[in-house]
């Protein structure tokens, strides 16, 4: 009885404090210093020991111009426990006052004392970092590291050089450390990606390619050339990467898969030509079965996706001669996947396409390949307007490869063929659970259909628009485009003035471009751009207009404004980095 008894009363004693932290923590929050300070004071007084606790009760003694109180406190602790880093607090105490001498005299005997013990580092720079003293945070790492050589301090100190703006010197650490330790690449790659991405003055990135190409020019090292196709691939130069990818296989041919990769990339950023250069050479020097039949996948993928219908019998018949060569086997599986689809979106025969996906079944497949011969029979069971059945083998990968991002995208297409179907509330619920999706473009994908469901439900109760308009979606999905045009143009005409009414313009612009009719395209764009610039897809308008201009009719001209609104007038954007990046490109601010 006894045990339990103090069992509950350590329980109880513990959750009280737990209760006193967040009612600090709040009123710290809201602003409410006087308050913060009372309750930070007694968790104090609890655990003295606590550093967390002391800063935040004199930062509330601070907030509250309480700076003697503050000094008081920070020199009995100084006394007490004789940590380095409360020199920075006294000094910082001292600036909040004006006294710039004062202060300066406490960081300097801060730094001295690293001088005495370099194990004083960690505490003093980081305090300096905290009360954002970066220069005073420099001199610390740079001191410890002249009494200690072996202490390694590259990476605080390249981030401080960028807070600073000093690029130059940033970049120099950054690769300086990269180099030194390989190990440690990747985390320093995160952060000039996001100096790349974030930064206004296009200064550091071009600082970067200059650094990096004299450093290729300097060394045989391949680990420069590595590096300098890295940012490449980063700027969306692949051209250029492919440049330094092929250097380095010359002096080093053990695998293309690197090679095949950046194909990949060029792929998804719509860089045709450069891909199919870079896939030809993959299929010119290797002899590797899966690079050979993953390339040339994403050979026939290009062509597939540029064809017109008098294309069809040549593609198919290439499809079949590569089936041939190669031979069916779980190792030409994307080769049969493509062929199942191409048979069944493309020349309209749905039939052979299942048979083709459920031969390949029969193989010796891992899970993940099952999972994609599932996908693509799903598809085609959509495709025949099988719905229930096309649910079932989505709702089996799901099963099957549960909280992987092939699972994700299996639920995406579960969602949509709910929404082909009619079925808004489920499909709706699926939209609403698969936003906060890991992968960014399941997310973006759920988000869209959440809001276009949520939205025409709102505006109209009967879901007349929303099953006009899911029509003229599912007529898209069997690549049916000028059905799917009529169908789009009827939900104009029909709905006029309604809710539906941006997003139909919208999806018929799509379809324009699909079909290469830019100028309807754009007519489409324009008028979202001139009747619905309130609304959610203005945005997108702009975008896509610009992207036509600039790289479909070759009107940089036309296509700078665009870009330049959507910059100014919606931050917020998901392309909002991809048209600051190509307005800056037209202006001639970047080095190409």
């Amino acid at each position: 009885m006894k045990k339990l008894f103090l069992y509950i009363t350590l329980s109880f004693s513990l959750f009280a404090f737990s209760q006193n932290e967040q009612l600090a923590q709040y009123y710290y929050d809201k602003g409410d210093f006087e308050k913060a300070k009372i309750s930070y004071e007694e968790l104090l007084e609890n655990i003295p020991q606590n550093m967390q606790y002391f800063l935040r009760t004199v930062d509330c003694y601070q907030q509250l111009q309480q700076y003697d109180v503050a000094e008081k406190a920070i020199q009995n602790r100084l006394t007490k426990y004789n940590q380095g880093s409360l020199l920075v607090e006294l000094g910082y105490n001292y600036q909040l006052q004006k006294n710039d001498a004062k202060a300066k005299s406490y960081y300097d005997e801060a730094i001295e004392r690293i001088r005495k013990n370099p194990n004083e580092v960690y505490g003093i720079a980081n305090s300096f970092e905290r009360k954002v003293q970066l220069e005073y945070a420099l001199k610390a790492y740079k001191t410890a590291t002249e009494i200690q050589p072996n202490y390694n301090f590259n990476y605080q100190q390249g981030l401080l050089y960028g807070q600073l703006g000093n690029f130059e010197m940033m970049i120099n650490t950054f690769l300086d450390e990269a180099y030194a330790n390989p190990q440690n690449s990747i985390v320093i790659q995160n952060q000039l990606s996001r100096f790349m991405t974030d930064e206004a003055d296009v200064s550091f990135s071009n600082a970067l390619r200059k650094a990096l190409v004299l450093k290729v020019q300097k060394s045989q090292d391949l680990f420069w050339s590595r590096y300098l196709s890295w940012f490449y691939i980063q700027q969306k130069e692949f051209s250029k990467a492919f440049i330094q990818e092929k250097a380095i296989y010359k002096r080093n041919p053990e695998s293309l898969s690197t090679i095949l990769n950046l194909a990949n990339l060029a792929i998804e950023e719509e860089n045709q030509e450069v891909a199919k250069e870079i896939l030809d050479f993959v299929i010119e020097n290797t002899k590797d079965l899966g690079l050979l039949v993953q390339a040339h996948s994403y050979l026939i993928e290009l062509k597939i996706a540029k064809a017109t219908e008098k294309d069809y019998a040549t593609i198919n018949t290439e499809i079949e001669a590569l089936l041939k060569q190669f031979e069916i086997s779980p190792f030409t599986l994307s080769l049969q996947l493509i062929q199942a689809h191409f048979v069944a979106f493309h020349l309209k025969k749905p039939e052979q396409g299942r048979a083709i996906v459920k031969k390949a079944l029969e193989l010796q497949l891992n899970n993940y390949e099952v999972a994609q011969a599932k996908m693509e029979l799903a598809d085609i069971l959509l495709f025949e307007e099988k719905f229930n059945q096309a649910l079932l083998y989505y709702s089996q990968i799901e099963m099957d490869l549960k909280n992987d991002v092939v699972a994700h995208e299996a639920s995406l297409k579960a969602a949509k063929t709910s929404y082909f179907k009619g079925d808004f509330p489920w499909a709706l619920k699926q939209f609403k659970e698969l936003k906060s999706a890991n992968t960014q473009l399941i997310a973006n994908d759920a988000l869209e259909y959440f809001l276009l469901i949520n939205d025409n439900t709102v505006a109209d109760s009967t879901q007349t628009a929303l099953k006009a308009f899911a029509k003229g979606d599912y007529l898209l999905y069997q690549n049916r485009n000028q059905e799917a045009i009529a169908q789009f143009q009827l939900v104009l005409k029909t709905f006029k003035g309604q809710e539906i009414e941006a997003v139909t313009e919208l999806r018929l612009g799509k379809v324009y471009e699909k079909t290469a009719e830019y100028n309807l395209a754009l007519s489409q764009y324009q008028s979202i751009i001139d009747h619905h610039s309130d609304g959610i897809y203005i945005d997108e308008a702009l975008f896509f207009s610009a992207e036509i201009y600039s790289k479909k009719l070759n009107e940089p001209e036309k296509a700078k404004p665009l870009y330049e609104k959507l910059i100014f007038n919606h931050q917020d954007s998901i392309y909002f980095v991809e048209a600051r990046k190509k307005f800056r490109e037209l202006r001639g601010d970047k080095n190409l």
